[in-house]
């Protein structure tokens, strides 16, 4: 036996070629075929949620309704205005017991604010989501904020609308990365239902539960956000959720400046804010009671300050409204500020089933009224108003909190219509996000599982092995086995070439022409007859990149075929170019990252600094074993 050095290999291939344009081709058809499914799942999902954020908001109106004012109604209401005095501490009390005996005996998983723990199911669980959070944590949440918790109804039903989209996905034959798509589009929708911000609640899909930007989870989260929007204008009504009735003007550039240093001293606070919230969580893990009673401990603050301050009561939203008309009383702010922080980081802290959205929107509302105020007193020229001072101040709080960057400046604009307000909120959003991501690891919503061990994506980049062809890493020289050869014949020269040793072989016949791929495990079995050919061990069929396919496109042949080396075929003619193994994966992956850490001027001022390199041409061997 004899190795023979040959350039190329002609192979006939035609008809695999064919095959495989109809596999692509047939590939891409049930791609779109999969993605109108989705698609429909999602718009139903928004539709069902659409209708359950309606029927939360009057079980919210309900318990408030029978819990402060003794009566049965529906309608829109607060805590504030009860005859109950004193007495009104011990409501909260009674809803904290309430929501940790369903906690108890119905699912611990009610507790907390939703989307940390929707994130969690995501990255741990495949999306699995138990179905009975479907209708333990909206009712879970009505008693919650309806006996005062000062929550907003967002959260509940961003976690619900997840639980329904999660469900749903188990119950059908999907993938888990489309139960997560419906995931998204169910939590998605439940925003864009209440708050009537399709765009910014698409937003909150791509940075907070996706982690990914791509037209297979974009466009069913759209329609489903769309779909939510079109829910809570025929449910709740076509005005901005917190309608400011004067026209921000556009800001002048010492107003944008202003606003600026406004964003960096509310990130600070947004940074401080998440911190003392999960002190207090850590607090209520050391206390000796079983975390059942939490929530009553907790409704023990919720109802004190509600007694001196009822505005800390509740829902809340129209105390945003009030805060952003640039009217209230600076104590009314304050108290807003301080106490309404106060009494809702000792709720959520507890464990009890709330949100974070709307406590976080009035606490940096209220934060950023009264920094406009100082500014108005003291730099006169400055040009800051109050209603914009306060929505930036809103928008920044939840920037810095959450980082949700993109999210907090199309929510500001969409609930309360104001275009102009687009460069202020621009402006202290991103001082606020660089603050909050330089002096703090974690946000508000990822604190959480991350102390359970579970990172969260923190970038967003195109996968490194969808940039890298297989042209710019497979190895232009290496063995290929005749189908001719016997078993002992290909042994025998393998024992004297050790460098040549390999998981898996590519064979062709004495004509060149690729046969298929066969392992070291058959080859070496000692079921086979030493004579045996290697044409009758090949049992894969004969799968093969061409130079021009992506290594991620290589990687998945790979995957689905059990094997770590593949050859490389030219377009026309179809020839053996090269060799592609997961070695040269690996390396390329590698290259990758280090190109992305490397830092280097591509231009230099030096003078004679240019240099030109000339590479020989790359010479393509390949070795083959053939009978003497």
């Amino acid at each position: 036996m004899s190795k023979s050095v040959f350039n190329s290999i002609p192979i006939s291939v035609s008809l695999n070629s064919t095959l495989e344009a109809e596999d692509i081709q047939k590939k891409q058809d049930d791609n779109k075929k999969r993605l109108l499914f989705i698609s429909s799942l999602a718009v139903i999902v928004a539709v069902a949620i659409s209708v359950i954020a309606k029927l939360l908001v009057y079980l919210i109106n309900f318990i408030t309704n029978v819990s402060f004012h003794g009566k049965f109604s529906i309608a829109d209401t607060s805590p504030v205005g009860s005859s109950l005095g004193i007495w009104i501490i011990l409501i909260p009390v009674l809803g904290g017991v309430i929501v940790g005996l369903m906690a108890l005996y119905g699912s611990k998983a009610i507790r907390g604010h939703g989307i940390p723990e929707a994130m969690e199911q995501i990255l741990t669980n495949q999306s699995k989501i138990k179905p009975t959070i479907t209708y333990l944590k909206p009712i879970s949440s009505a008693i919650s904020i309806g006996s005062g918790g000062p929550f907003g109804a967002e959260g509940p039903i961003i976690a619900t609308g997840g639980a329904l989209g999660s469900t749903l996905g188990q119950l059908l034959k999907i993938s888990h990365n489309e139960r997560k798509i419906l995931l998204a589009a169910g939590a998605t929708a439940g925003m864009a239902a209440i708050f009537g911000s399709p765009i910014a609640a698409i937003f909150l899909a791509i940075e907070l539960l996706l982690f990914e930007f791509s037209p297979r989870s974009f466009i069913p989260v759209a329609l489903a956000c769309i779909t939510g929007a079109a829910g809570h204008h025929f449910l709740f009504g076509q005005r901005p959720v917190f309608e400011i009735t004067t026209t921000i003007a556009t800001a002048s550039n010492m107003a944008l400046l202003a606003y600026s240093i406004m964003g960096i001293i509310i990130g600070l606070v947004s940074v401080g804010v998440t911190k003392i919230v999960y002190q207090i969580e850590d607090w209520f893990e050391k206390l000796p009671v079983h975390w059942m009673w939490w929530p009553a401990i907790g409704g023990i603050a919720v109802g004190v300050i509600g007694y001196f301050a009822p505005k800390t009561l509740g829902v809340g939203y129209s105390n945003i409204t009030e805060i952003l008309s640039g009217n209230l009383p600076i104590k009314i702010i304050i108290s807003l500020c301080v106490l309404k922080f106060i009494s809702w980081a000792i709720a959520l802290g507890s464990g009890t089933s709330g949100g974070t959205l709307a406590p976080l929107l009035t606490i940096g509302g209220a934060a950023g009224a009264i920094l406009g105020i100082f500014v108005q007193r003291f730099f006169p020229t400055a040009g800051v108003v109050l209603p914009l001072a306060a929505l930036v101040g809103m928008a920044s709080m939840f920037a810095g909190a959450s980082r949700a960057f993109i999210t907090s400046i199309i929510f500001a604009l969409e609930t309360t219509g104001q275009s102009n307000a687009l460069l202020p909120l621009l402006a202290a959003c991103s001082a606020s996000y660089f603050i909050s991501f330089f002096l703090m690891e974690n946000t508000i919503m990822t604190e959480k599982i991350a102390r359970r061990g579970v990172k969260t994506p923190d970038s967003y980049e195109p996968d490194i092995l969808e940039k890298i062809t297989v042209e710019q890493v497979m190895d232009h020289s290496g063995l290929i086995l005749s189908s001719e050869n016997s078993i002992a014949e290909t042994v025998t020269w393998l024992e004297k070439e050790p460098e040549y040793k390999s998981n898996y072989f590519i064979v062709s016949n004495t004509q060149g022409e690729y046969k298929g791929i066969i392992s070291s495990s058959q080859l070496y079995s000692r079921i086979h007859l030493p004579e045996t050919k290697l044409q009758e061990l090949i049992k894969q069929k004969s799968v093969y990149v061409e130079s021009s396919n992506s290594l991620r496109t290589a990687i998945e042949i790979m995957a689905n075929e059990h094997i770590d080396v593949l050859p490389v075929l030219s377009n026309e003619p179809q020839n053996i170019i090269g060799i592609l193994s997961y070695h040269n994966i690996l390396a390329s992956y590698k290259m990758g990252i280090d190109d992305d850490k490397r830092n280097r001027p591509h231009i230099s001022l030096k003078r004679n600094s240019l240099k030109l390199l000339v590479h020989g041409q790359k010479v393509i061997r390949f070795f083959t074993l053939k009978k003497d």
